[in-house]
Formats: structure tokens, C-alpha cells, sequence
């Protein structure tokens, strides 16, 4: 037995060996990641799968397969459906007869890695959609995140997939930029404990040398820096200086890294002139030399070309990116050049032996050698797990008593673009769904009995048509509650035009929000402001309910609001328990709403200046980072500090059940550099019965600060403001 192919060998050795056996055209091969996974396979008449001609070249050129993307993605950009793609039942024979061609073509016997977008649950026919990131930074509570990301992890293992692309390291800044929804937040230090959930759950907690079967190496997307982009546009330019990328736009990728994760994918955008792919201060320097990281880099789509426009050729792109630290390519031309750029000299072949390595170690990591074939009993429960995360992601912003539902309320009107289909409830990345369940469709079947349910649709998401709004006024002048379910739509459909890394470029549906469709303004639909004030003007209580994958601007005119971000194809369910008062709202905002889009940048941790109002509106947000309300109340007792963990006290004053998030925010006061306003340190989450009280401590995370701090404990970073501080002076 070749030293290779002994699986009690280590895994280094194992490595060194294999490589030593390949030609350059075969380690060329392994960096590439060429094809539409979509591309490799066809459907037959009678239902079965035959591998394409194109699959068949691409193996061909270097000698097997290093890479395949999206074998198992669908949809309107893959053109895949649940009539031409593979579902639950047939993906793993799939996976298994291209592994087999793979194995066979390869001289050497290496299989591929099969990578699958896993934003929110794989994005494959029948997998399980989960809500997605903003909603799992609203539920402030990492544990059950760590449980979905281990079922998506799970799911797709049983597919036949190996690698997980999930979007966890942008940072909110602009919430214009259409891929809002892919953040976890604004701030920090909320994105770095749950990119943490992220990791464990997807790889377990440390998988050493092997993966469980049922386990995932992650890619963590994206790197970095790339929610910074000026005026909110995908892809655009970043004004970051190097202070500002390592206090907001690193310590998600830290914490990642921390945790153990397999690989990063280089973001878009630049860093002080250079795009992340080509940027070797950031791939090498920072990440692999100070960090330690000794994972996969892998490139965004096409990035790796886009560095032609700096050195001249694609040949010499390819050089750059690999000399930079990129691993692996995606889709790009400029990597099958690197056979021609060693012999040209424009990167050593010990450069492309480095990334050729860390492909082959999560390939044997995966036990892909042994078992290229065997794929693990699917996981079950995925939908009560997304029904879960969805419910304690809805955020309750203000409510004058409408909500819950009272005694006295025996109709109740259901109107809105968003009431009665759930095709809008899933963010962008998902594949088309068999299955759903409405927010008119939850309250019809769990609404006490007697309660007389009506339903109009009033408009659509988008555009001016105002016929349907007379029906939905007499709706709601004929009941005791009106619930109105606005929002916005990442909804891929057939019809919308798309760039060659799947980006949206030309909108014709009623998608408002993914990548590529970004907003110079944060207005709904025109239609939806005018269906708003004519059901408030009937007088009837209205319940605003937003499903959005961004803050959007809507006015305090109805008695409740609250939202429930994207929260997945079976999230009106959740919501309809929450409005219901069957569950408590215990979301919390992940980002500030602002007033105005003349008012961005608006989050909470900025510069600690002179931060004046405008003379024409408030610099303040609508809603702050942190808020939520509850169905009861809170009072905090006086906190106080030991060391560096602070005490608290807090009870819940009212008559219902609730879940309050203490957070511990600190502010500088003496600093190396200009400090922050606040930053969030730490938080957790504490659930109540009515009268119960209970000691919660925190452990102060202060970072690298050798000054003088002060701790505030409160409900929201604006509360934060008034708290009184306990001062912590680190130098003790």
C-alpha cells in the first residue's frame, strides 16, 4: 500500500507522499474549481442522471478534479428545478456516480470536493431553509444556531456534499447593500459568537484530523471587509483604514478561526487599493503568518480575473492571487494558466505544492480516500429547527397594547403583500420549495375558535397599483384587529437576469433585496405606504408585520410593528404564534433602523466625537441596536463588578412570561486611539417567569485595552447611554 492510501499514517505524510507522485498539470488541477456543478449532470426522460460532455472535458484537462461547485444547487440562475434537478432521494447517487468518474479519470485515484452554498440551509432541492443570518443575529442566542448549523451540516453530508460556503463575516454598515441579509449584524462582537455557533455546529467542536460523517468543513464567507462598501453597493469600493477593519471587520473571521473553521473565501472588494484576492498583506501576512491559519483560501467567483485590470493578463492574475495566498480558484480562467506561470517564473511551483497541500489535507481530512462514496443517514427535524430559530428571531419594536391578540378581539383582517404566500419569506440563495406556510395560513389554524379570519391582499411588494386597497379597507373597518404583513423579497424568479458570478443584474420580478440588488433608498413599495395609512385611518388596530432582509423606513402611525425578518418558508407559523401570544417576542435588533437614509451611517459603535443632530432631523436611529420589546416587563437591579465579570439582578415585573437580553457594553476612556462611543462585550440571553428573579453574570470581553473602562448594563445600546457606569480600570 502506497503510504498515501494508508489511512493510519499521519496526515502530513500522507500529503507529502501524494504529492511527490503529481505532475504539475495535476497539482494545477487541484486548485481549480471550474465548473457549474449544474453542468456536470443532465436529466434523462425516464428520471435518471447522465454526466455531460462538459463534465467529461473539464476532468479531462488536468487529469481528474480538484473542485466542483454547486452540484446539487437550483435555482433561477442554475435554471434548476425540482423537474430537472436532483431532490433528497436521488443527490447522493448523483454525487457518487460523478465521484466515481472522478476517481476513475485520476491517475492518481484523487477525488473531488463537492462545495455547496449553505447560507441558510443547503441550497438544494428539498433541503432544509433555515432564517436567515440578520434573523439569527435578532435571536442574540448562539446554542440553537449551533443546533441548525450542525442539521445543515448533517443534511448536506447526506447529499454527497462536503463543503459548506455560509456567509458569516460581513458587517453591517450600510443596510442599502442588498446582502444585508447574509450579516449577522452590526456589531463585532455579536457576529464573532455566532460565527462561533457556526463552526462548532457545522465541524464539531474539534474534529482533529477527521471529520464526522456528519460533519462539514465550513468556508467562511467573506474576507474581508466587504460590508463596508461605499453607498451600500455590491462589490464596490471600501474607504477602510486598517484601524477600522481590526476593531469591526475581523474579529467575526478571529473568532472563526479560533473555533477551528476549515477555510475562508477572499471577498470582493478592496483593502487600501488591492482586492482581497490579490492582497497578500491580508491572505498571508495577517491571516496565515500572525493568525496561524493553516486552512483553505478560497476566492469569491471570478475574483481571481478581476486582478487582470492590475496585472495586465489573466495569466499573471492567477500568479498574484496564488503568491497572495489564494488556494483554490472559482470559475476563474486566470488558475488553469498556472502550469504556464511556474514555467514563466511568475510564482515558484513550491507555492502551488503549499495550496495543492491544503487542498489534499481536507480532502483526506474528509476521509474522501476511504469512503468517497458513503454518505450518512439524513438528519430529521429540520423543519421544527427553522420553525424555532424564526420564533426567536421576531422582534417586537413597539406595541401600544395591540398585541398579543386579546379576549375581545373575534376578527380579525389579514392583509398585505406578504399575508398569505410564503414565497417572499425565504431569503436570497434558496432553492425552489414545495411547501410553506403563510402568515394567514398560521392564524387560520391556530387561532382560538370563533375567531373570524378575513383576508384581502391589498398590493404588491412593488410597484404603484392601488385596486386592491379599497378591498383591504373594508376588511379592516369591518374587524377588531387589522395584522398588515409588509416587506420586501430576495426571491430568485425565472425572468431575472444574472452576472456570471450570480449576482442579480436585471430585476424583473418583485425582488428588492440579495446580492446585486441594492437600494439607493430603504422605502418599501409605494403601493404599501398607501395601504398603511388607509387601514390606520379606519381606526381599527393595526399590527405591522415586516418580513425583510434589510431595516426598512416605515412610520409610527400603527399601534404594534414588529418584525420578523426572512424567517424562513414555514415562518408565518411563528409569527402567527407570537402575534397570537402562544410564544413571546424575544428578538432583539441586530442593527440600528435608521429615520432616514439621510441619516447613514447610523450604528451604534461610532466614533466617540462631538456627535451632533442635524438642524432638519434627529442623528438619532428610530430604533437602536439591541431593542426589543416583550409581552411584559423588566427591572434590573444595580449591577456591580468582580474582576472583570459583572453582576446583575433582574426580574420580570410583569404578568407574562419574557426573555430579556442583558448586555454589558464598555466605553473607552483612556485608549491608545479614538475610542468608540460603546461596544458590546458581552450578553446573554435569561428567561422569566412573571415575578421570577435572577442573577445573571457576564464575563467583561475588554480586547487589548490596557486603560480605564466603563461598564454599562442595559436593554439596548441606546439605554446603554443612560446607564450608570461601573468603572474598570484593566491596569489593575
Amino acid at each position: 500500500m502506497t503510504l498515501y492510501r494508508d489511512p493510519a499514517a499521519p496526515l502530513d505524510a500522507r500529503v507529502r507522499d501524494l504529492l511527490s507522485r503529481m505532475t504539475l498539470r495535476e497539482k494545477v488541477g487541484q486548485v481549480n474549481q471550474r465548473m457549474y456543478g449544474w453542468d456536470a449532470y443532465r436529466r434523462t426522460p425516464d428520471g435518471r442522471y447522465e454526466l455531460t460532455d462538459a463534465l467529461y472535458a473539464e476532468t479531462d484537462r488536468f487529469e481528474g478534479l480538484g473542485a466542483l461547485y454547486g452540484l446539487m444547487r437550483a435555482d433561477a440562475w442554475s435554471g434548476v428545478d425540482h423537474g430537472t434537478g436532483p431532490g433528497a432521494q436521488d443527490s447522493a447517487e448523483l454525487a457518487e456516480s460523478v465521484q466515481r468518474h472522478v476517481v476513475r479519470r485520476s491517475r492518481l485515484g484523487i477525488p473531488a470536493l463537492f462545495v455547496e452554498e449553505v447560507p441558510h440551509g443547503h441550497m438544494a432541492l428539498d433541503g432544509t431553509v433555515l432564517p436567515v443570518n440578520l434573523a439569527v443575529g435578532a435571536t442574540w442566542d448562539p446554542a440553537p444556531y449551533e443546533a441548525a448549523a450542525a442539521h445543515a451540516a448533517a443534511e448536506l453530508r447526506a447529499r454527497g456534499g462536503h463543503v459548506a460556503l455560509v456567509s458569516a463575516l460581513d458587517i453591517v454598515r450600510d443596510p442599502r447593500w442588498g446582502r444585508t441579509e447574509e450579516c449577522f449584524g452590526e456589531d463585532p462582537h455579536l457576529a464573532a459568537r455566532l460565527t462561533e455557533a457556526l463552526v462548532h455546529g457545522m465541524q464539531g467542536d474539534d474534529p482533529g484530523e477527521r471529520f464526522a460523517a456528519d460533519k462539514a468543513p465550513v468556508v467562511l464567507k467573506h474576507f474581508a471587509g466587504q460590508g463596508a462598501t461605499v453607498g451600500g453597493r455590491n462589490s464596490a469600493e471600501s474607504e477602510l483604514g486598517l484601524r477600522e477593519l481590526h476593531e469591526i471587520h475581523l474579529p467575526a473571521a478571529r473568532a472563526g478561526i479560533r473555533a477551528g473553521a476549515a477555510a475562508v473565501m477572499s471577498a470582493y472588494n478592496e483593502v487600501d487599493g488591492m482586492p482581497c484576492s490579490g492582497n497578500r498583506a491580508l491572505l498571508t501576512e495577517l491571516l496565515r503568518q500572525d493568525w496561524g491559519f493553516g486552512g483553505l483560501v478560497m476566492a469569491d467567483g471570478l475574483a481571481v480575473d478581476r486582478l487582470a485590470r492590475i496585472t495586465g493578463d489573466k495569466v499573471s492574475a492567477g500568479a498574484l492571487a496564488l503568491n497572495s495566498g489564494v488556494d483554490m480558484s472559482l470559475w476563474d480562467e486566470g488558475f488553469t494558466h498556472l502550469e504556464e506561470a511556474v514555467e514563466r517564473g511568475l510564482v515558484k511551483e513550491s507555492v502551488l505544492d503549499d495550496a495543492v497541500a491544503r487542498v489534499l489535507a481536507l480532502k483526506f481530512r474528509l476521509g474522501l480516500f476511504e469512503t468517497p462514496y458513503a454518505t450518512p443517514p439524513a438528519p430529521t427535524g429540520g423543519r421544527e429547527i427553522s420553525v424555532g430559530l424564526a420564533r426567536a428571531a421576531v422582534t417586537l419594536l413597539r406595541n401600544d397594547g395591540v398585541l398579543p391578540v386579546g379576549e375581545n378581539v373575534s376578527r380579525i383582517a389579514v392583509l398585505g403583500p406578504q399575508a398569505a404566500t410564503g414565497a417572499h419569506q425565504s431569503g436570497d440563495y434558496t432553492a425552489p420549495q414545495r411547501s410553506g406556510v403563510s402568515v394567514l395560513e398560521a392564524l387560520r389554524r391556530l387561532a382560538p375558535p370563533g375567531i373570524d379570519i378575513r383576508h384581502a391582499h391589498g398590493c404588491a411588494l412593488t410597484g404603484g397599483d392601488l385596486s386592491g386597497i379599497p378591498e383591504a379597507v373594508a376588511a379592516a373597518a369591518a374587524s377588531d384587529l387589522a395584522v398588515l404583513v409588509l416587506g420586501g423579497s430576495s426571491a430568485r424568479t425565472p425572468g431575472t437576469g444574472f452576472d456570471a458570478n450570480g449576482a442579480a443584474r436585471t430585476v424583473v420580478s418583485e425582488m428588492t433585496c440579495g446580492e446585486g440588488v441594492d437600494l439607493a433608498g430603504l422605502r418599501l413599495g409605494a403601493a404599501q405606504y398607501v395601504l398603511l395609512d388607509a387601514v390606520v385611518a379606519t381606526g381599527t388596530p393595526t399590527a405591522v408585520v415586516l418580513v425583510q432582509g434589510r431595516p426598512h423606513l416605515v412610520p409610527d402611525t400603527a399601534g404594534a410593528l414588529l418584525t420578523a425578518w426572512y424567517p424562513g418558508p414555514w415562518g408565518g407559523e411563528a409569527v402567527a404564534e407570537v402575534l397570537l401570544g402562544l410564544a413571546r417576542p424575544t428578538g432583539r435588533l441586530p442593527v440600528s433602523v435608521p429615520r432616514s437614509v439621510a441619516q447613514l451611517p447610523v450604528y451604534y459603535n461610532h466614533k466617540d466625537t462631538e456627535y451632533g443632530g442635524y438642524v432638519d432631523e434627529s442623528a438619532e436611529p428610530r430604533f437602536s441596536f439591541g431593542h426589543g420589546l416583550s409581552y411584559t416587563t423588566f427591572a434590573y437591579g444595580e449591577p456591580y463588578l468582580e474582576g472583570r465579570t459583572v453582576t446583575v439582578d433582574v426580574t420580570n415585573t410583569g404578568d407574562r412570561p419574557g426573555r430579556s437580553v442583558v448586555q454589558v457594553y464598555l466605553r473607552r476612556l483612556i485608549a491608545a486611539s479614538w475610542p468608540r462611543t460603546l461596544e458590546l462585550c458581552a450578553f446573554q440571553g435569561v428567561d422569566l417567569a412573571p415575578g421570577e428573579r435572577r442573577t445573571v453574570r457576564l464575563a467583561v470581553e475588554t480586547g487589548e485595552s490596557t486603560g480605564t473602562v466603563e461598564i454599562r448594563v442595559a436593554e439596548s445600546a441606546r439605554a446603554a447611554l443612560d446607564a450608570v457606569p461601573l468603572v474598570l480600570d484593566l491596569r489593575a
